[in-house]
């Protein structure tokens, strides 16, 4: 009972602060973020790296099934929150952590799937052409993973992206050792450095510049689970590039209320394979949300898989406005609603306790990781 009533306190450790003055306006929230730390590492055998990439994850739990499913224990999450990290020599390491709360305030459809397209509607998605927009900030967060999947520059040498990118749930895909995260830059062109004369008619033709993936986290919740349980709820990984990228990158947030959003939209930007060699930027609205998963209808295709879902909201202690990632665009569900099938794309929301590992994950200290 002990254990239960601490998860109890760690799922509701965030504290809303939202103002009800007529002026209002979207404010990121104070958090009492828990401490994830690592307590014990095993080297494992090498693994295989004969899974194959799939872009998309179809899981046919919604959020009927989500919010009905009974609350992990303490020592489930912490397994679930353990995890195995990949280096690019192929070796491979578990590890267990454990999850501390500090006291200082520091603070379905039955078996079907829809493998082409996820497009509601019109198609309100849209391409992004010229390096004005490609190189500047948020689009130019957004990275092409060399698995086919889409990633979001969160540190100086970090990527977030999908755990189903780089695992199935069972193995490694192939190419995961030899990872890749591509940088869309414009192509040189011979004699044109240093001219201003561009076509305003013709998109500037864009190549991908690769850097190597020195490792990678991967949740065992992930691991264990797939897309058939409580994996879903773990669809998110961390690579480390082997140098650091150079550009601006989007910090990670832990992920409000749907009803506290700026008007209950999220956005985000990928590399959906209907449109190769483009960045697609696509917005909506919150459709429904369990603690763990963001159902929504934003227009996507396989590819996108990985991308970094942004809202934009004031920071009340910097006085300014800030983009932070609230979720990890995972995929697409059939799901059964009062014996209606209805489809979903599928975010997974950065609560506080994801938000302690990764950024635990990105700077190695928990005292860097006290405020969500």
């Amino acid at each position: 009972m002990a254990a239960l009533s601490t998860l109890i306190l760690l799922l509701c450790a965030a504290k809303d602060v939202m103002p009800s003055s007529p002026h209002w306006k979207p404010t990121w929230p104070s958090y009492r973020v828990p401490v994830i730390l690592p307590q014990s590492t095993l080297n494992l055998d090498k693994p295989q790296f004969d899974a194959e990439a799939r872009l998309e994850v179809v899981s046919p739990c919604g959020p009927t099934c989500h919010k009905s499913s009974p609350l992990p224990t303490y020592e489930e999450v912490k397994k679930y929150l353990s995890y195995e990290t990949l280096y690019a020599n192929g070796s491979l390491t578990e590890t267990e952590v454990g999850i501390y709360i500090l006291s200082n305030g520091g603070d379905g459809s039955r078996g079907r799937s829809r493998t082409k397209r996820q497009i509601y509607g019109y198609d309100s998605r849209f391409s992004i052409f010229g390096k004005d927009f490609l190189l500047n900030y948020p689009f130019s967060t957004s990275v092409k993973l060399s698995t086919g999947c889409t990633g979001t520059l969160v540190a100086e040498k970090h990527v977030l992206t999908a755990a189903h990118c780089i695992h199935d749930g069972k193995s490694y895909v192939k190419g995961a050792q030899k990872l890749r995260v591509g940088f869309l830059k414009p192509k040189q062109k011979d004699g044109s450095k240093g001219s201003n004369i561009t076509n305003s008619a013709m998109p500037e033709k864009m190549k991908f510049q690769w850097i190597r993936v020195k490792r990678t986290h991967v949740p065992k919740g992930w691991i264990k689970g797939n897309a058939n349980d409580i994996g879903m709820d773990y669809d998110y990984a961390l690579l480390e590039l082997k140098k650091p990228h150079k550009r601006k990158f989007m910090k990670i947030g832990v992920s409000p209320p749907a009803r506290h959003l700026p008007g209950g939209r999220i956005h985000f930007s990928g590399y959906d394979n209907d449109r190769p060699g483009n960045l697609v930027y696509r917005f909506c609205d919150v459709k429904d949300e369990t603690y763990d998963l963001l159902y929504q209808q934003c227009d996507a295709q396989p590819g996108a898989s990985g991308s970094g879902v942004y809202v934009r909201m004031w920071k009340r202690q910097n006085h300014k406005w800030e983009r932070k990632i609230i979720g990890i665009f995972s995929g697409h569900q059939w799901v059964d609603m009062n014996g209606t099938p209805q489809d979903f794309n599928v975010a997974v929301r950065i609560t506080p306790l994801k938000y302690a590992q990764i950024c635990y994950w990105i700077k190695g200290n928990y005292l860097d990781c006290r405020e969500g």
